[in-house]
């Protein structure tokens, strides 16, 4: 730091940063969401294979909520009081990819760990499933706080655009694994009670690539050490300032009302996305593929099960061209445009599946999903980066993941109820359910979010200011 003509401390900006950087510094979501597409993609076939029915399977899901619900902003306030050697965020990314590695290797063999352990394999298999999500929101809050801390606010758009790039391609890998290692000739049938082949070695490959990333994003990226960050604007409040455990409900009742608005809409947003990831096997084996709710054995549900996996991988491909799109998007249309927009094609691409009845041309359907995963991981932080203090940074963060995982725990605890006793055990209706959701979610953000301060000039500033 300088000193002004008056003998103050003269405080500076942050850099911006190259895209390289802003690469290396989320590489670690690559590994995370290759995870999460395995999970989410496999979860609900690996739990019927183990004995679940289809009314149990959103409650067995309701781990992943809770976790995060618990899990993310403990995290996020830990991170904004740490200063470690390691860095701020890195220690946590470390800690949870290695939990995460230890539950993807364990949650597909829990039918053999069972027989070890004498235990009862549905409660073996959500315990491990528990462990998987708690490391993962471990390791994925930091990475949304880093951008937060490593970013100048006018980066925010690029830096979480960046993010979804790198998750759309983890979860294309991890969705589509089970089913490229079928076409290279590993088994995706097991017997009665245990997993097919193709899912334990997709699992297996999903741990090392986790490692493997996080690694990469600690080894590639130096966080600003405390006197840097005291150089920054509010940095030297950020540094000083070290808040209690007990602050975070302080925090709570603080919370900007800008994220209030935001999180109204993501709760439409996510209750759809949570019908999609825990009943789209079941729907299409139903709808599809003409199967009872009850045959969860044969290989025609392991089929419906390898479409599902094909199937999110698309939307998470399509999602990463979509990421590309979205801040000269949002320089013509504005943020919030741009994000009813995205909802409104994804509310219509889950609707769409009901109508869709040749399984060949469902990718039709991912198109709109696609456009809207993209949106739903970058548009809603590049709204909400300005309302949050510096110093509060992980914290909030956190505590916005509340308005991702409420929706998803009703959903949890009456998905499966609707399904069975409302809708017949078809889950293709209740998808459609999902639908509507998110069409509602894109008509709230037209209503509730104010206008972005961002101007399109100042939207295009931030695109020539990235550079390699």
């Amino acid at each position: 730091m300088k000193k002004n003509i008056s003998g103050s401390l003269e405080r500076r900006k942050k850099p911006n940063l190259s895209m390289l950087q802003i690469i290396n510094m989320s590489m670690g979501f690559l590994g995370i969401q290759m995870a999460f597409g395995l999970q989410n993609g496999n979860a609900s076939r690996i739990l019927a294979n183990f004995g679940a029915d289809v009314h149990e399977l959103s409650w067995f899901w309701l781990v992943a909520p809770i976790t995060g619900l618990i899990v993310q902003p403990i995290i996020g306030h830990m991170g904004d009081n740490t200063w470690s050697p390691l860095g701020r965020r890195k220690p946590y990314f470390l800690i949870g990819a290695v939990l995460c590695a230890i539950g993807l290797v364990m949650l597909p063999n829990a039918a053999s760990a069972t027989q070890m352990m004498a235990a009862n394999v549905l409660l073996l298999a959500v315990i491990f499933l528990a462990m998987m999500d708690a490391s993962i929101n471990v390791a994925m809050e930091p990475f949304r706080a880093l951008v937060g801390d490593m970013l100048p606010k006018h980066q925010g758009t690029i830096g979480f655009s960046v993010q979804t790039i790198l998750i759309g391609i983890g979860a294309v890998i991890g969705s589509e694994l089970p089913n490229w290692l079928t076409k290279l000739g590993v088994s995706n049938a097991a017997p009665q009670g245990f997993v097919a082949d193709n899912v334990i070695f997709a699992f297996y490959i999903g741990a090392a690539v986790l490692i493997l990333s996080i690694l990469y994003t600690i080894f590639t990226t130096r966080e600003y050490s405390p006197e840097e960050f005291a150089a920054f604007d509010d940095g030297k409040e950020i540094v000083q300032e070290h808040s209690k455990f007990s602050d975070i409900f302080k925090d709570f009742a603080n919370v900007p009302a800008q994220m209030k608005k935001l999180g109204i809409v993501q709760f439409f947003s996510w209750f759809a996305l949570f019908t999609m990831w825990v009943f789209t096997t079941s729907a299409l084996a139903t709808h599809h593929f003409g199967l009872s709710p009850e045959d969860t054995h044969s290989a025609e549900f392991n089929k419906a099960g390898d479409l599902t996996g094909h199937l999110f991988g698309r939307y998470n491909l399509y999602a990463v061209f979509f990421a590309f799109a979205l801040t000269p998007i949002a320089k013509f249309i504005g943020k919030k445009q741009t994000h009813a927009l995205a909802l409104a094609c994804g509310g219509l691409g889950l609707i769409s599946m009901y109508f869709i009845k040749d399984i060949d041309n469902l990718w039709i359907s991912m198109v709109g999903l696609g456009f809207a995963w993209a949106s739903i991981l970058a548009m809603p932080y590049a709204m909400l980066i300005d309302s949050i203090p510096q110093k509060k940074m992980g914290v909030y963060m956190g505590i916005f993941n509340f308005f991702i995982v409420i929706p998803q725990i009703i959903n949890g605890l009456f998905g499966g109820p609707i399904v069975t006793e409302i809708f017949g055990n078809q889950a293709m209706d209740y998808v459609v359910v999902g639908g509507v959701c998110m069409l509602l979610g894109a008509i709230l953000t037209m209503v509730f979010i104010k206008s972005e301060d961002d101007t399109p000039k100042e939207i295009e500033e931030e695109i020539k200011q990235v550079h390699f």
